[in-house]
């Protein structure tokens, strides 16, 4: 690579070279996934082999991603799209991540999408396998667990994300969430007793749009961390990623509600169900790994109450559409109403 650029490769890239008589391959050489993809930054497809993803802005080194990259093909961790290289660039004197190289997984679709469909259908077997590949993943990521710097004050971290969801909601919404706020604090209670299980390095935004069911199986992506609490600490409880993925069932199922016409009734008892699947699977797999203590169980709830507040936050600042999602959840849970 000349200067300024350069390259980290985590494992070999694919080769792209044809033999003369394989040159047209009838697929395009380059593509993006079109408008329909809901995404922060800029993918490109290579060939049906590769994806280039060109982070928009570039971000300032060190960044989380080339680590746990690394890290996860060091450790065998193959559930994830194939981590090939991180592009950087100097400048100034600083480096900043350009882009990250990863393998296409052909016949893929996130979690919006299958998820999605599951909830309609009432299925919910996928959800064993999605609490082992979270079981494995954070096993997987245990061995950077750090002690180093101040522990982060969860319970002030969740009053403060139920103080701005009670600023930024408004309308009908907001009243009732007003109304209910003494109650989300007595879930978020908990959180003042002090964590004492291990702090690892947790996937940070991790929800079924995390999760690609592909021509293979599940394979989790992007470990960028979350786009709108950038301010999180890297280190934390186990339990944070596994309420915000169980949360995501719970949208999932507003979603099967307000798009595909399912009754909510239905639509709350898949979600429950699968719920309680995924949780006993990563129960499973850690206990099977004798690191059941990577679970500190009774901060699985205030971590999902926590997180409804903050798809609240997100709604608000980001996708104003979207808030009919958290709080169907919240009203399912405080209220004897149905999934609206």
């Amino acid at each position: 690579m000349p200067p300024p650029f350069g390259v980290r490769r985590f494992q070999p890239l694919p080769s792209l070279s044809y033999a003369p008589e394989d040159l047209h391959t009838g697929v395009p050489g380059e593509r993006d996934f079109g408008p329909h993809v809901d995404q922060t930054n800029y993918s490109v497809v290579v060939a049906e082999k590769v994806v280039v993803k060109w982070l928009n802005p570039p971000a300032p080194l060190p960044h989380p991603t080339p680590e746990i990259l690394a890290h996860l093909v060091e450790a065998g961790f193959n559930d994830t799209a194939p981590p090939y290289a991180a592009l950087t660039r100097a400048v100034d004197g600083r480096e900043e991540l350009l882009a990250l190289v990863t393998g296409y997984l052909p016949d893929a679709g996130d979690g919006w999408e299958w998820c999605v469909d599951e909830a309609s259908a009432g299925t919910a077997e996928f959800a064993s396998e999605l609490g082992r590949l979270a079981a494995e993943l954070h096993l997987a990521l245990s061995p950077l667990s750090s002690e180093a710097g101040a522990p982060e004050d969860p319970a002030a971290r969740a009053e403060a994300a139920l103080r701005e969801a009670l600023d930024l909601t408004g309308g009908d919404d907001g009243r009732w969430l007003a109304a209910h706020a003494d109650k989300i604090r007595r879930e978020l209670a908990p959180l003042d007793e002090p964590v004492t299980g291990p702090l690892i390095r947790i996937h940070g935004d991790l929800h079924v749009g995390q999760i690609l069911r592909w021509r293979d199986g599940y394979a989790v992506i992007d470990f960028d961390g979350n786009p709108t609490l950038t301010e999180a600490r890297p280190y934390q409880p186990a339990a944070r990623d596994v309420a915000q993925l169980t949360t995501s069932l719970e949208h999932v199922a507003q979603v099967a509600v307000k798009r595909r016409g399912t009754p909510p009734a239905r639509a709350a008892r898949w979600a429950a169900e699968a719920r309680a699947a995924l949780l006993t699977a990563y129960r499973d797999g850690l206990a099977e790994a004798g690191r059941q203590e990577l679970l500190e169980e009774r901060l699985i709830r205030p971590f999902e109450v926590e997180q409804e507040c903050r798809e609240l936050i997100y709604a608000a600042r980001h996708l104003p559409r979207w808030r009919y999602a958290p709080m169907g959840v919240l009203r399912s849970w405080y209220t004897e109403e149905n999934i609206a």
